[in-house]
């Protein structure tokens, strides 16, 4: 048995709890929120998804009442709490359902900019009791087999409800990192069936080698080139051996949805998408878009998956997006990946809308 210096305890607890606490490391200085001001949304989105993660943390520690600190992170919002979406093999909390509760005398405006109801995700923690199956859900991306897992199915029932009862205009989804492949795979789902939710993804994984740390431009360029042709060909040796194909592209039902995509450079788990789409548009300037639209929709690992019949869904494919990419300096990979970088009013942020045409 080992035994802690309870100083270093008692310091290590402090800084969790300053990290934990709105008033610490939350947008304090949203004390009047503009909904028609895009920063002002994804700092409220932000905010939403820690309080999922801080809901997991303080669920652990067992930490109730006067001594919660996730509250504070809706509710200065004017948020509450309607119910936390739980995981039914580890009962740990990987999100929350919120509802829009202005104080009196507010005017509801049926307006794309004010959500009635927020549904969030967190991403993956290395707490004790939820880091196992959070590593495990981690693996299952890479593996293009999250849309199998019970988190996925627990997501997609609870915001299908939520659609039905109150219309897709009225809904936001959010995520961070494993949270966000979640939000991403239940907005493709919705999207599908005409349904084009708000969407605020932070940091979703993108499967893929790290082509944009090749320091030459003309090399990252050549091997997306070859990349793109050896997925084309793929896709139509693929669609060749399957007899029995669905009339319409599922590809182009989706591209209708735009979601807010954050991502920063620095982070190698997020950052291909900015070469995703850059080249997209490359390819289509140098007047040969059909061959990437047949890369684009997959991956090498998902077409491969296919041909052996195996079922796979490729998260990061998705036709259209607002992108927007955090240009600031991180000193850290954690950092660069932290959802709360995507709190701060001091970014230098670049933001681009990639919309798929036909």
């Amino acid at each position: 048995m080992s035994f802690q210096d309870p100083k270093l305890k008692q310091e290590k607890s402090g800084k969790l709890n300053k990290k934990n606490s709105f008033d610490d490391s939350g947008p304090v200085h949203l004390t009047t929120v503009d909904w028609q001001n895009g920063h002002h949304r994804r700092s409220i989105a932000a905010s939403l998804v820690s309080g999922a993660y801080i809901l997991e943390h303080e669920r652990q520690q067992n930490r109730k009442g006067c001594d919660a600190l996730a509250p504070r992170w809706w509710e200065f919002f004017s948020f509450q709490l309607l119910y936390p979406l739980i995981d039914t093999n580890d009962f740990s909390i990987f999100g929350a359902v919120y509802e829009f509760k202005p104080m009196m005398g507010f005017k509801y405006n049926q307006t794309d900019f004010i959500p009635r109801y927020v549904i969030a995700f967190r991403g993956t923690t290395i707490k004790k009791h939820s880091v196992s199956q959070d590593l495990w859900l981690d693996l299952n991306i890479i593996k293009h087999g999250l849309h199998q897992s019970s988190r996925v199915r627990v997501a997609m029932e609870t915001v299908q409800s939520m659609v039905s009862a109150v219309g897709a205009s009225n809904v936001w989804l959010a995520g961070h990192s494993l949270g966000s492949s979640i939000a991403m795979l239940v907005g493709k789902d919705m999207a599908k069936m005409g349904n084009y939710l708000e969407s605020y993804l932070f940091n979703t994984p993108f499967v893929s080698a790290p082509i944009g740390k090749i320091k030459s431009e003309k090399v990252r360029r050549g091997v997306r080139f070859a990349s793109s042709l050896v997925k084309a060909g793929l896709t139509v040796a693929t669609k060749g051996m399957k007899e029995n194909r669905d009339p319409e592209d599922p590809f182009t039902a989706l591209s209708l949805w735009v979601p807010k995509l954050f991502v920063n450079p620095a982070d190698l788990i997020c950052a291909e998408y900015i070469g995703y789409f850059e080249h997209r548009d490359r390819m289509e300037h140098l007047g040969v878009a059909g061959i990437e639209r047949l890369a684009t929709q997959t991956s090498v690992t998902g077409i491969l998956m296919g041909a052996i019949g195996r079922e796979s869904e490729v998260i990061h494919v998705v036709p259209s997006a607002y992108l927007t990419i955090n240009r600031s300096p991180s000193q850290t990979f954690m950092q660069a990946h932290g959802l709360q970088q995507w709190l701060r009013h001091d970014l230098h942020l670049q933001s681009k809308v990639y919309q798929y045409r036909l």
